[in-house]
């Protein structure tokens, strides 16, 4: 039996309205009164049965001197009658109730007349006739519906979260992350993995995204960092000995956000001692097949294709491909060394690429897309974006004049083109045309509509490079992180050519998104030194940083590695929704703000003081 434990008494406090003013006076004591059934299992099962029921009010309705009240919580919604020839002093108190009351009311279930019945509830064949009303609370007037037809602004559902988060999809959305929460660790359970929790309060180590500092009043002038991921705890409990580690963990990055990010996001980090990549792949992909197959009932295929990290960059522009369609990018330069259009010719003479996607059956396209699409290319930084129609003429454009026979005969083939095609080409250094292009094919996949419903196309990519150039700081950083295994047949390369080396990573990309992401790790001092090296990580710096890192490796380090998983966006994914707010109870703004809790807040000169900083 679901227990009613809180008993609300008979005030409430900070009225705000002649409405809450009345009711104050009336609300009513749980008492002894305990809940026998929640609102979405009644059927007609429970006909004659006596049941307590509690929850809010969804709807009130008046019909013609009976009252029908929608009861609601979160396990679904039950028809109420309140009938004055049953009970007058029910319905006499039934008169006051309003949206998101909270009442208790016992009565007896009945059968709905019919042509009454709603098949959409496991409900709707039923009703309670209720012969016992108590009002635990009453309610303002809502600053939005509640129902999930109406639609209400971000900024609004974020400051009355716990008001939106009453609303069915968004219970629902984290029902889905609690079934995910579980099918994890069960699975993980089972495959022998331990759960360890790693500290919150950390030396700072930036790498890549800025760190959360956290000053320390008893070590003034000194800072704790929030930690980015649990990376160097999780590689010393493989040198522990604690082969298999697991931990849902909560991660903090101080960065730029957008739909997908949060300055605290949930990882599923996993690490395994004594594998190679094979062996870790093999265990993502299982856990992945078991989350998608509990959650939702969702089957994967088996094994997941793979693909290189050259492959993924050359054919979608992208190292988180979408393969669910095809526009595909397709190489141009022998089109654009015999073609006459100097714009071309430059940027191939300077090492660029022309390179093009094939929208089939587009030339139809009206001028105004076609504008559009040109505005979205220079909005991701290309100089411009080249258009041909394909015909039954032949190629039609502006600059298919410097296009001559040979010319046009190679572009159609490069671009395995055909009569109605449209053929959109960019021609820039090969960074910017997979940036640009990648973009550009989500972009018309999107406005094309050419991803079915229900389609889920996991890919693994592989062989990303270890370094990447950051022109601006003139250095080579890691692409990673710095704890990257090399592959061992290219670290030969690691002293001549650093930016040729690959690394021993992984990332798991479901429907184009990256959803996990991991690497064999260095476990060998010398190993790691000299990628410190490559990365201009001096030894004192080194020390500082890492030297507790660095003295485990000199202590019989295993070989290991592991992957984690962003769990906000796989549960985003697994719940139909394209932002991971909808799957967080309690997100930030794009902006780092809590808007309901008004985060962050200032503190007192006291708390200040205490801490030995002084705000200039």
């Amino acid at each position: 039996m679901l227990q009613g434990t809180r008993d609300t008494g008979n005030s409430r406090r900070g009225p705000t309205s002649n409405h809450t003013d009345s009711m104050t006076q009336q609300l009513d004591r749980l008492g002894d009164w305990q809940r026998s059934h929640d609102c979405g299992t009644l059927t007609d099962h429970q006909l004659g049965d006596e049941v307590t029921l509690m929850g809010w009010v969804a709807t009130r309705r008046d019909h013609g001197g009976v009252i029908f009240v929608d009861l609601r919580d979160r396990y679904g919604i039950t028809q109420v009658v309140f009938n004055p020839q049953h009970s007058a002093t029910a319905h006499e108190k039934a008169d006051a109730l309003r949206s998101e009351f909270v009442i208790a009311v016992h009565g007896v279930v009945e059968q709905r007349p019919e042509g009454m019945r709603n098949p959409r509830l496991v409900t709707g064949a039923i009703e309670v006739n209720c012969d016992d009303l108590r009002i635990l609370n009453a309610s303002e007037a809502i600053p939005f519906q509640l129902d999930d037809q109406t639609e209400v602004g971000e900024e609004t559902r974020l400051r009355y979260r716990y008001l939106d988060l009453r609303r069915t999809s968004m219970q629902q959305n984290l029902i889905t992350r609690h079934r995910a929460y579980q099918a994890t660790r069960g699975y993980l359970d089972r495959e022998q993995f331990l759960e360890v929790e790693t500290p919150f309060l950390i030396r700072s180590t930036p790498e890549g995204a800025r760190d959360y500092l956290v000053p320390s009043r008893v070590n003034r002038g000194r800072f704790f960092a929030l930690p980015q991921s649990p990376q160097t705890y999780k590689q010393l409990l493989m040198m522990a000995g604690f082969d298999r580690y697991f931990q849902i963990v909560k991660c903090f990055r101080d960065e730029d956000l957008r739909a997908d990010r949060q300055p605290e996001f949930t990882q599923i980090d996993i690490e395994m001692s004594f594998v190679a990549e094979q062996d870790i792949m093999q265990m993502a992909e299982s856990l992945t097949r078991h989350i998608c197959a509990e959650v939702c009932e969702l089957s994967l295929p088996e094994p997941f294709p793979r693909m290189t990290y050259a492959e993924a960059m050359n054919r979608f522009g992208s190292d988180k491909p979408d393969t669910r369609f095809g526009l595909e990018l397709k190489g141009a330069e022998p089109a654009g060394r015999a073609s006459d259009y100097k714009i071309f010719q430059s940027v191939l003479d300077s090492g660029g690429q022309v390179k093009g996607i094939n929208a089939k059956g587009c030339s139809d396209l009206p001028r105004s897309r076609i504008d559009a699409l040109i505005a979205f290319a220079q909005e991701h930084g290309a100089k411009g974006l080249s258009w041909i129609k394909h015909t039954d003429k032949g190629l039609e454009a502006s600059i298919a004049k410097f296009f001559p026979d040979e010319a046009q005969q190679l572009l159609i083939s490069c671009l395995e083109s055909e009569p109605g095609d449209l053929l959109l080409l960019v021609a820039d250094s090969p960074e910017m045309v997979a940036k640009v292009l990648g973009a550009l094919r989500l972009e018309l996949a999107r406005q094309l509509e050419l991803v079915a419903a229900d389609t889920w196309h996991p890919l693994w990519v592989t062989e990303f490079p270890l370094l990447e150039r950051d022109d601006e700081a003139n250095r080579f950083v890691a692409k990673h992180h710095p704890f990257t295994s090399p592959m061992e047949e290219d670290v030969p390369l690691m002293e001549s050519d650093p930016g040729a080396v690959r690394a021993r990573a992984y990332d798991l990309v479901l429907n184009g998104n990256e959803v996990a992401g991991g690497s064999i790790r260095i476990f060998q001092q010398q190993m790691q030194e000299q990628v410190f090296r490559l990365l201009a990580i001096d030894e004192q710096e080194a020390r500082a940083k890492f030297g507790f890192l660095l003295d485990a490796l000199t202590y019989g380090a295993p070989p290991h590695g592991g992957i984690a998983f962003g769990f906000d966006r796989l549960v985003a994914l697994l719940a139909g929704q394209s932002n991971i707010r909808e799957v967080i109870a309690f997100p930030k703004t794009n902006k780092a703000v809590g808007l309901m809790e008004e985060a962050p807040g200032g503190v007192d000169e006291m708390q200040m003081r205490e801490l030995g900083i002084r705000l200039r």
